[in-house]
């Protein structure tokens, strides 16, 4: 009863709470480089989950190295270069469209999935799937008619792009992070990504000379000062330690199958930052497109429960 209660209801609200992400990267996207802006994400989520690594230290030499190895991938691919390519995403395209392209990674974490664990694939799969990409293209694309044209008139962009290897990075991210819990304890796993992600991100900034005072806190930043710190904060509490840990318990209260489609309240949350604060609006067609794609995202993942519990 408690698992069916309220346990979909806290990845619905972890997952709502991803999903207000836009409110603070957008503003902090005039102000920062994306790399840097992850960083000091990564800083700051990192201090809030402290308490939890400390106390489940004595876990770590138990961690067997196959467990490392899917804890590393999927720290750098999701935590850290994923995040990124989100980051410049919503700079350089419409982060309506960014927001719901998004929703294609249960697509590639299934394919993942079932090639890295041989999970099995049910006979509707690609059916739904293709359906999926098709809505994604023709969510992506502003203006249709004009595609015959050049890419560039039909209004795909580097934002699109960018959201595409961004859905890949999380899809396959999400596929580690599940090899990463079969070998250590939720709570272990949560905070040593993000520690990992965050050994990443300063690779990352050494390899690019941002690793510097200038690059990490540029001119920008320090002219708004009030509101680089706030957006920092505020991205790194609502939308990421805090919606972090109210997510991993409400899965462990709930059928994987169920949380895919309480999972879409990131999408719904985010579409209203982006469509009601930002005026980042949509064509008709693209609504249809994207109702279309959460919709067979939606079948993809019941068609998958169906072949999960036989």
């Amino acid at each position: 009863m408690r698992r069916r209660n309220y346990g979909p209801w806290l990845v619905g609200l972890g997952a709502a709470l991803w999903g207000t992400e836009s409110a603070w990267r957008i503003p902090l996207n005039r102000l920062f480089d994306a790399q840097v802006i992850v960083f000091w994400e990564h800083v700051l989520i990192l201090l809030m989950l402290l308490p939890l690594l400390i106390s489940k230290l004595a876990h770590l030499p138990r961690i067997n190295a196959r467990t490392w190895g899917y804890l590393i991938f999927s720290a750098f691919a999701g935590s850290a270069v994923g995040t990124i390519f989100f980051t410049l995403a919503l700079k350089y395209g419409n982060p309506t469209v960014v927001n719901v392209i998004l929703n294609i990674q249960p697509v590639i974490s299934t394919l993942g999935a079932f090639f890295l664990f041989g999970d099995r694939l049910s006979p509707r799969f690609f059916f739904y799937a293709g359906i999926a990409i098709l809505a994604g293209i023709f969510l992506s694309v502003e203006h249709p008619t004009l595609i015959g044209e050049s890419f560039e008139k039909a209004g795909l962009n580097l934002g699109t792009g960018y959201a595409l290897v961004c859905a890949v990075f999380w899809g396959l991210s999400t596929v580690a992070g599940r090899g990463t819990m079969i070998g250590m304890p939720l709570r272990l796993a949560a905070s040593l990504r993000i520690a990992v992600g965050l050994i990443c991100m300063t690779l990352i900034l050494l390899i690019y000379g941002k690793l510097n005072r200038v690059s990490l806190w540029p001119p920008a930043a320090q002219g708004h000062m009030t509101t680089a710190i706030v957006a920092l904060l505020l991205l790194a509490s609502i939308s990421g330690g805090i919606p972090l840990l109210i997510y991993f318990e409400g899965l462990r209260l709930t059928r994987a199958s169920t949380a895919g489609y309480f999972e879409m309240m990131q999408t719904l949350a985010a579409v209203c930052i982006t469509w009601g604060f930002f005026h980042a609006a949509l064509h008709w067609h693209q609504v249809i497109a994207g109702i279309v794609l959460m919709a067979a995202v939606a079948m993809v993942q019941r068609a998958q429960a169906a072949v999960e519990s036989v």
